[in-house]
């Protein structure tokens, strides 16, 4: 018996990006970063293309910046209607790859944790 795929049961909900996770997903995404000849077998395009297509399909703006390796710029782009984040990584001839993306996109504001003091 054949299923449907439309109504076949998808995998467990997404958990919950906790800055943790968040910082281990940056890390890992400024780690690997596509060496230019390798660039090509991933999702690669000039930047000004991937920033529309961002901006104009899910309705993505950038949240954040960061400088890897060799001058490679990662972003964090996200939607605050949707949820959606995307994380790109911007080398230095502006081809912007895509590193990683999900849901369940949160902007928090925390503020670090206080120092101990012996009394």
């Amino acid at each position: 018996m054949r299923s449907d795929p439309a109504t076949a049961q998808r995998g467990p909900a997404p958990r919950r990006l906790t800055p943790p996770r968040l910082a281990v997903l940056l890390c890992a995404g400024i780690a690997v970063l596509p060496a230019p000849a390798t660039a090509q077998s991933q999702a690669c395009a000039p930047r000004d293309i991937v920033i529309a297509r961002l901006a104009e399909k899910y309705g993505e703006t950038r949240h954040s910046i960061g400088l890897g390796n060799n001058n490679a710029v990662m972003e964090l782009f996200a939607s605050d209607e949707t949820g959606s984040w995307t994380i790109t990584v911007t080398t230095t001839n502006s081809i912007t790859c895509l590193v990683a993306s999900g849901l369940a996109f949160e902007t928090l504001a925390e503020s670090p944790a206080a120092e101990e003091t012996d009394a």
